[in-house]
């Protein structure tokens, strides 16, 4: 029998949420998604640290000085992670915009082709890199400026309805709904350990998926942040799911059958309406979503945090 990450693979594209090489080699992945936090991790490891300090001798004679120098060097770290992943997975590798960009439209979009530029040089086409950008509403706008001129955003720390029409309304193209941190919310809110079709972050991806494919939204649903293995199965034939190595390698485990969760068929019984969100709307609607206000600032806060123990980590090389 088939290992569950081979069937899931027949159903849903499947996403390396790492920034570790060596497990993407192992599980052979379509894409992978990397964030501060995880290229933070992957820095500190000994077998990675060859990449900072590539970045900080070439450009610590740039002319460049203080925070501008630090800057340079984490964007180049952001490259080279990308550029080594990229010579693993066949697809995409997403790579995320500073953090402390969340409410910046112009800096956002700013950021993102500095970031499509240094892919560029290198000679990766554009198709190929995903730019992250968190889905608040200044990052959605910048999203659909971006989309416009052909660079792809993957709108990450997703965890209100709100969030994902008005990124489907942006045409990007891809979003990152949390399910495990909005498992983690409710767990907390109501003391109740949710399994399986209960779990309120699955239901949620669910939710958008079902509304997506209703009503003909081109934007890819990739559910990520996940604590369990079941949260996965229970998203099998999503268009994508980001895993961290952990639960790639207990799907690699367990050859228990899995049929898919969400198709066409599922999409069709939606019975929602279709909604268009302005401003005023979106802001109203999200903020009426505790766990989901609550989860996104607490996003932002952790990346921007890691961000600067990144930016530290450069500072004492340089």
């Amino acid at each position: 029998m088939a290992s569950q990450l081979e069937q899931l693979k027949q159903y849903t594209k499947v996403v390396a949420d790492t920034g570790d090489f060596e497990s993407m080699k192992e599980y052979q992945p379509l894409d992978a998604t990397t964030n501060p936090s995880l290229i933070l991790q992957a820095a500190e490891k000994p077998e990675y640290k060859h990449l900072v300090e590539k970045a900080v001798s070439e450009l610590k004679d740039s002319g460049k000085s203080g925070d501008e120098l630090v800057e340079a060097i984490i964007d180049r770290v952001l490259i080279l992670f990308g550029l080594e992943i990229l010579k693993i997975v066949p697809g995409r590798v997403s790579t995320e915009t500073d953090a402390r960009l969340s409410f910046d439209k112009e800096g956002t979009i700013a950021k993102a082709r500095q970031l499509i530029e240094m892919y560029e040089a290198e000679g990766i086409s554009k198709d190929r890199v995903l730019i992250k950008i968190a889905s608040t509403w200044e990052g959605i706008k910048a999203a659909e400026e971006l989309e416009k001129e052909g660079i792809h955003c993957n709108l990450t720390l997703l965890f209100a309805f709100a969030q994902a029409v008005a990124c489907a309304e942006a045409k990007v193209q891809l979003i990152s709904p949390f399910v495990g941190r909005i498992y983690d919310w409710y767990k907390k809110d109501t003391g109740i350990d949710y399994v399986g079709a209960e779990d309120p972050g699955v239901q949620s991806v669910q939710n958008i998926y079902n509304y997506y494919k209703k009503f003909g939204y081109e934007t890819e649903v990739m559910g990520a942040s996940f604590r369990n293995k079941g949260q996965i199965t229970e998203l099998t034939g999503c268009d994508l799911l980001t895993i961290s190595p952990k639960l790639l390698e207990e799907l690699q485990n367990d050859d228990a059958s899995l049929e898919p969760r969400l198709t066409a068929e599922t999409a069709a019984s939606y019975e929602g309406e279709q909604i268009s969100l302005d401003e005023k709307g979106f802001r109203f609607l999200f903020n009426e979503d505790a766990m989901a206000t609550e989860k996104t600032a607490q996003g932002i806060r952790a990346f921007s945090a890691d961000i600067v123990k990144l930016e530290n980590l450069i500072k004492e090389l340089l």
